[in-house]
């Protein structure tokens, strides 16, 4: 949908409010029937009728224009000041210089970007935003969520937002189909869930990433991991090993796998895998390949199982799977021990075993009936190295673990921590307090270091490294 066309939608959605306003004792949506549900009475815009103005003037002066949509917005930026500055000359409005900086501000998010909520996706500092229906919006920065200062006029606004971001990616969201995944186009991730199955309302997740790739030597500032241990997962990723980034929810496994992935050599044929492409991988030679969900027939979807089945034939030397969450964990698991070595992937666990355990539930989810000693002989084959991530108490996050899998003894998968965080206790402003430390045991492949020619000097397996 081009810019221009979404002006008009603007504009006549805007018109439709105002003669919703007029009407009284009309419920402002379908919602306010749900339980629990809490109806909010807003106060009445006062420069509504402005902006409403505004954007009829812009689809005026752009409508008999055939300009490209990226030229639109520059124009857009340059026009609407001076729209604004005739509006209110001509209709003789009294504002202050901050009030019509601010409507200009709104204006020019409304149009060209994601309404109420750009200033918050352009700041740095801010991690994730959360709407929570039209009248919460909470963030995430510096670690701490809080509560910010934006709200949306009603649950049609946030429909607007949701639509802005799902529709230039062929993707759809109605009662339908009323959950999906997108990206916008910083990478920055999106879900979006709306009534009937959300109770509040029109709900936005985004998680945001830098728009410059963070890099090992960024963790190590934010003491994410030691000197030592980030000279042994780089060697790790050098030799070829398969590695799981492990963790909970928000405790950085994207990041941390953007960053191994940065290790690979740049020669190297990648294929990256994903529900919705968020990864930044540096390096030329990567196919980026992306599942799709079914159309409004409930047919054409392409799921992560079947794009990592189709990456085995696309000459691939390193499967990058963005995370693993059902039966794909077996054709993951399948690639790893066929000779793709060097395999990269995340999945959602408590600690390195529970990893495991997850995988051997992910595995018989894709409906094979495999024996559970079966299952644990693919895992221990396939799987070098766990990197277990956390989010602490006081936002920070840390690598927790770094654990090798060591193979079998009997029926269980023996697991050897090699580098670990021992917490010892939080101080007065709330920091986590704790040390890293190295468990003093070489892996069992450290010969295959040697044979693959990466030289670990001998002190990075040094007991009580301390930060």
């Amino acid at each position: 949908m081009s810019l221009l066309r979404r002006l008009e939608k603007l504009e006549n959605k805007k018109n439709g409010d105002q003669q919703e306003e007029q009407t009284e004792n009309k419920p402002a949506n379908n919602l306010a029937s749900i339980p629990g549900r809490k109806e909010v009475v807003k106060k009445e815009d006062p420069t509504i009728k402005l902006k409403s103005h505004i954007h009829k003037e812009l689809v005026e002066v752009l409508g008999q224009q055939t300009t490209e949509e990226g030229d639109i917005k520059e124009e857009l930026k340059q026009k609407i000041p001076s729209i604004v500055d005739q509006i209110v000359e001509r209709e003789n409005i009294s504002l202050s210089v901050g009030d019509k900086k601010k409507i200009i501000n709104e204006i020019i998010n409304e149009s060209i970007g994601l309404g109420p909520i750009q200033p918050l996706l352009d700041d740095p500092d801010i991690s994730e935003i959360m709407v929570n229906g039209p009248d919460q919006v909470y963030i995430e920065k510096n670690g701490r969520l809080e509560l910010s200062g934006v709200t949306f006029r009603d649950d049609d606004h946030v429909m607007h937002v949701i639509e802005k971001i799902v529709t230039p990616l062929g993707r759809r969201i109605d009662e339908g189909s009323p959950m999906v995944d997108a990206r916008l186009p910083d990478g920055s991730r999106v879900n979006c869930i709306i009534p009937p199955l959300s109770l509040t309302g029109p709900t936005i997740t985004i998680r945001k990433f830098s728009k410059v790739p963070l890099t090992i030597e960024n963790l190590k500032e934010k003491e994410s991991l030691t000197e030592e241990m980030a000279t042994f997962l780089e060697a790790a990723v050098l030799c070829r090993l398969n590695i799981i980034v492990s963790g909970g929810t928000g405790s950085g496994k994207t990041t941390t796998l953007n960053v191994l992935s940065s290790f690979i050599p740049s020669n190297e044929r990648i294929v990256t895998i994903e529900d919705a492409a968020e990864l930044q991988l540096q390096q030329e030679h990567v196919i980026r390949l992306e599942s799709r969900p079914p159309n409004i027939e409930g047919k054409g979807a392409v799921t992560i199982r079947d794009l990592v089945r189709n990456s085995l034939r696309m000459r691939p030397e390193r499967i990058v799977v963005g995370e693993v969450r059902s039966g794909e964990a077996l054709d993951m698991l399948q690639a790893m021990n066929t000779g793709h070595d060097g395999s990269i992937t995340t999945g959602h666990a408590n600690s390195p075993r529970d990893m495991l355990s997850r995988l051997e539930t992910m595995v018989l989810m894709a409906g094979m009936d495999l024996p559970v000693r079966a299952i644990r002989e693919q895992i221990s084959s396939g799987i070098d190295l766990i990197v277990h991530q956390m989010r602490m108490r006081d936002g920070s996050r840390k690598i927790t673990h770094i654990t090798e899998v060591q193979g079998m003894e009997g029926e269980v998968i023996t697991l050897q921590d090699l580098f670990y965080f021992e917490q010892t206790g939080i101080d007065e402003n709330g920091k986590v307090q704790g040390e890293f430390r190295t468990t003093g045991i070489r892996p069992k492949f450290m010969s295959r270091l040697e044979s693959e020619g990466v030289d670990i000097p001998l002190e990075v397996f040094a007991p009580e490294l301390e930060i």
